[in-house]
C-alpha cells in the first residue's frame, strides 16, 4: 500500500475503537487494522458494559468525546444502577447489550469517520529507525508496519491496542487451539518483532464460560433479576441523539446458583484442566476466577452465584456468568445440569482459557508511549488490563497523545485526583500488574469526587478542547453545573419556617424543628430528600426552584453536594497535598544509585519504573517513606 497515514492502530477491539476515533476526530489520518471485519467492538467474554467502578470508566470515557457509553445506550437491553443501597461514591451504572448489535453499531460508526480506514490483515512488524534520545529514553522511532499480506504502510506513530490475541492459545481440558476467541486465529509475528527490539513481555490468562441455548432453559426454577424501571443513561449524547431510550426492548435476567453435586463433578476434572496440570503458565484474574478455581480456593463454600445473561435480543444464546470455565467440555455440561433450571440444558459453546501475550507497563509512561520507541503507544490488554471498559479508557488516552505527540502538543495525562483514567494509569505503571488489571472504586483515593455522576462536570471541558465534544453539551454542563452551584447556594443560605416543614418532618419521623433554620442542616439528615425538602420551600423562588426540580441530574448532585460537604470538603484537602507531591517532579536522569541510604529493593523498582513526581515515587510497592526522604534530601542538596 502506498498510502501514508499519521497513526495505525492495531487492533478493532474497545480500545481501538476509542483510539481511531480519537486521533481521526483531532485532525489525524488513521489506519485501523484489524484480522477480521466482522469482529468490530466484538464482546468476547460477558455482553455488558460498565459494572462496579468501570461503569466510572465508560461515564468519563463519554465525557471526553469517546463511544463507548452511546454505542451501549443504543444497544442495551437492561440497563442497572449497581450499589444503590450504599454511598452514592460507589453507584455504578451496568447495561447488559446485545452482542451483535453493539459490534454491529460500533463498526457503523467507525465507517461513518472521514480520515478513518479500517483495513482487515495482520501486523506482523514494526519498521523503525535508530533514534537514540536521552530524555524519554527512546532508542527507535516508529517508521511504519508489515503486514501478513505483504503490505508496508508508512505512518509516524502506532497504537497496539491488540487484545488477547498476540501468540494466544485456547485451552479446554487438555487440548490446546491457537487463536484469541473462538473462531479466531491468534495475532503472530508482532510479539517476536518487539522482543528483537528488546522489549520484555509476559503471559496473562483470561477464560470464558459456557453459552447455553435458552430454549433448554427452566427459568421457573430461578431468581429473575430485572432491570431498573427508570434507567439511566452512559452517554450525555443519548436524549439528544436517540429518539428513545432505552433504545431496545429490555429483558430479564436471571440467577441461580452451583451446589456440592455441582463442586463434585467439577473436581473430577481437576486432573485434566489445564490451570492444575501446569499447562497453562500464565496468571488469570484473580477477582474473576474459573469456577474450578472458585471451588478450590473456596471449598468452604456451599454454592456460588451464577447469572444467566441473553446474549441478544433475536438468538438463542445464554451467557453463564460465574461459571467460567477451562475443563473439559464433557465436565462443564454435567456440572452444569446439577444447577437448577439448568437439568437439561444444552450447551451451544464449551468456555474456555485464552492465555496471551502482554507488555509489563514499567516500559510506557503516562501517555501510554513506550520508552523503547518513539510514536508507539500501547492501550487495552497488551498493558495486563482485563475488561472491555479498562480498555476502552486507555484506548481514549492513547489516541489523544499520539495526535497531541505528532502535534508536538503538550500530552494528555490525568490525575488519581481527577479521573479513574487516572487511577487506572497511573497503577499501571507503579505497579506492573502480574496479574490482568481490574479497576475498583476501592483503588481511588478519591471516590467521594470522582463519581460516575459528575464525569461529565470533571472532563468534557478537556474533552471539548481536543475537539472531541460538541460545544452545544459543554454550554449544558455549565449550564447543569451553574445549576448546581445555584441550587448549593440556595439550600445554604434560605431558611424555612416551622409552620412550613414540621408536617413534613412529623411525616418522616424527623424531629421539628423550633424556629427558622437553614435548609441545608435540614437536608442532611438521612430520612428526609430533597424533592420533599424543595416542594415546602417558599413559592416565591418558584423559578429556581422549577429549574432544579426538573432535572433529575441536578437535584441528585445537589444532595450529594449538600448531605457528604464535610466528606468532600476533607476530600478536597486530601488532594491539595496530593497535587503538592505531584508537583515535586523527579528529573528524568535522576541518579538513584547515588543515594547510599536507599533500601536496594526501593532503588531497583524506582531506577525501573523513574516515577516523575515525588507523589508518583510514594505509591510504589517496596519504597518506605525513609527512601522518599532520602530522594527530597538529596534533591535540594
Amino acid at each position: 500500500m502506498s498510502k501514508i497515514y499519521d497513526i495505525i492502530v492495531i487492533g478493532a477491539g474497545h480500545a481501538g475503537i476509542e483510539a481511531s476515533s480519537a486521533a481521526v476526530k483531532m485532525g489525524l489520518s488513521v489506519g485501523l487494522i484489524t484480522l477480521d471485519l466482522n469482529a468490530i467492538g466484538r464482546m468476547s467474554c460477558n455482553p455488558a458494559i460498565g459494572g462496579t467502578a468501570k461503569g466510572h470508566l465508560v461515564r468519563e470515557v463519554d465525557a471526553l468525546g469517546g463511544v463507548m457509553g452511546f454505542l451501549a445506550d443504543k444497544t442495551g437491553i437492561q440497563f442497572k444502577m449497581l450499589n444503590k443501597s450504599k454511598g452514592p461514591a460507589v453507584w455504578s451504572p451496568r447495561c447488559q447489550s446485545d452482542k451483535e448489535l453493539y459490534s454491529k453499531a460500533a463498526s457503523d460508526y467507525l465507517r461513518t469517520l472521514d480520515g478513518l480506514d479500517i483495513i482487515q490483515d495482520m501486523v506482523k512488524e514494526l519498521i523503525v529507525e535508530d533514534y537514540s534520545q536521552t530524555g524519554k529514553y527512546y532508542k527507535y522511532k516508529i517508521k511504519g508496519i508489515k503486514t501478513e499480506l505483504g503490505n508496508e504502510i508508512k505512518c509516524s506513530s502506532v497504537i497496539i491496542t491488540s487484545g488477547t490475541f498476540l501468540n494466544a492459545i485456547m485451552h479446554t481440558g487438555r487440548e490446546q487451539t491457537s487463536g484469541g476467541r473462538f473462531g479466531e486465529k491468534s495475532a503472530t509475528g508482532l510479539s517476536e518483532c518487539l522482543m528483537k527490539l528488546g522489549f520484555e513481555t509476559g503471559r496473562l490468562k483470561t477464560g470464558t464460560p459456557p453459552r447455553l441455548q435458552m430454549d433448554s432453559i427452566d427459568f421457573s426454577k430461578t431468581e429473575i433479576q430485572p432491570g431498573d424501571k427508570e434507567p439511566v443513561p452512559f452517554s450525555h449524547r443519548t436524549p439528544f441523539e436517540l429518539e428513545r431510550f432505552p433504545n431496545q426492548e429490555q429483558v430479564n435476567c436471571h440467577l441461580t446458583h452451583t451446589n456440592e453435586n455441582t463442586h463434585n463433578i467439577l473436581r473430577t476434572g481437576f486432573k485434566d484442566s489445564p490451570l492444575f496440570t501446569g499447562i497453562i503458565k500464565g496468571v488469570g484474574p484473580r477477582y474473576c476466577p474459573s469456577i474450578e478455581d472458585k471451588i478450590s480456593r473456596f471449598s468452604d463454600k456451599p454454592r456460588h452465584q451464577i447469572f444467566l445473561e441473553p446474549e441478544t435480543l433475536d438468538g438463542n444464546t445464554v451467557y453463564m456468568n460465574g461459571f467460567s470455565s477451562s475443563l473439559p467440555s464433557e465436565i462443564q455440561l454435567k456440572a452444569a445440569r446439577t444447577i437448577p433450571g439448568l437439568e437439561n440444558v444444552e450447551m451451544i459453546r464449551q468456555g474456555y482459557a485464552v492465555e496471551y501475550d502482554f507488555f509489563p507497563t514499567h516500559q510506557i509512561d503516562l501517555t501510554l508511549e513506550t520508552k523503547l520507541v518513539s510514536g508507539l503507544f500501547n492501550a487495552g490488554q497488551v498493558n495486563g488490563t482485563s475488561g472491555y471498559e479498562e480498555a476502552a479508557g486507555q484506548g481514549i488516552a492513547a489516541g489523544i497523545n499520539a495526535a497531541l505527540r505528532l502535534k508536538n502538543e503538550e500530552p494528555f495525562i490525568l490525575k488519581r485526583s481527577e479521573a479513574y483514567i487516572g487511577v487506572l494509569i497511573d497503577d499501571l505503571i507503579i505497579k506492573c500488574p502480574d496479574e490482568p488489571y481490574r479497576m475498583f472504586t476501592s483503588s481511588a483515593e478519591y471516590r467521594l469526587v470522582l463519581r460516575q455522576d459528575n464525569a461529565d462536570i470533571r472532563l468534557m471541558q478537556k474533552g471539548f478542547s481536543y475537539g472531541l465534544i460538541e460545544k452545544k453539551y459543554l454550554d449544558l454542563i455549565n449550564e447543569k453545573s451553574e445549576l448546581i452551584y445555584q441550587g448549593i447556594k440556595y439550600l445554604n443560605t434560605k431558611t424555612i419556617s416551622p409552620k412550613n416543614v414540621n408536617t413534613l418532618l412529623i411525616h418522616k419521623n424527623s424531629t421539628p424543628i423550633k424556629q427558622n433554620e437553614f435548609l441545608s442542616p435540614i437536608l442532611k439528615r438521612n430520612e428526609v430528600n430533597i424533592k420533599e425538602l424543595l416542594s415546602v420551600c417558599d413559592p416565591g423562588d418558584s423559578t429556581l426552584l422549577n429549574k432544579i426540580r426538573g432535572n433529575e441530574d441536578v437535584l441528585n448532585q445537589i444532595e450529594i453536594g449538600i448531605k457528604y460537604d464535610g466528606y468532600i470538603k476533607r476530600q478536597a484537602e486530601q488532594i491539595e497535598h496530593f497535587n503538592k507531591n505531584e508537583g515535586i517532579r523527579i528529573p528524568e536522569d535522576f541518579k538513584y544509585d547515588k543515594i547510599n541510604s536507599l533500601s536496594s529493593e526501593a532503588r531497583d523498582k524506582l531506577k525501573k519504573i523513574k516515577p516523575l513526581s515525588l507523589g508518583q515515587a510514594t505509591r510504589i510497592a517496596g519504597v518506605r517513606p525513609s527512601d522518599i526522604s532520602a530522594i527530597l534530601i538529596y534533591m535540594r542538596g
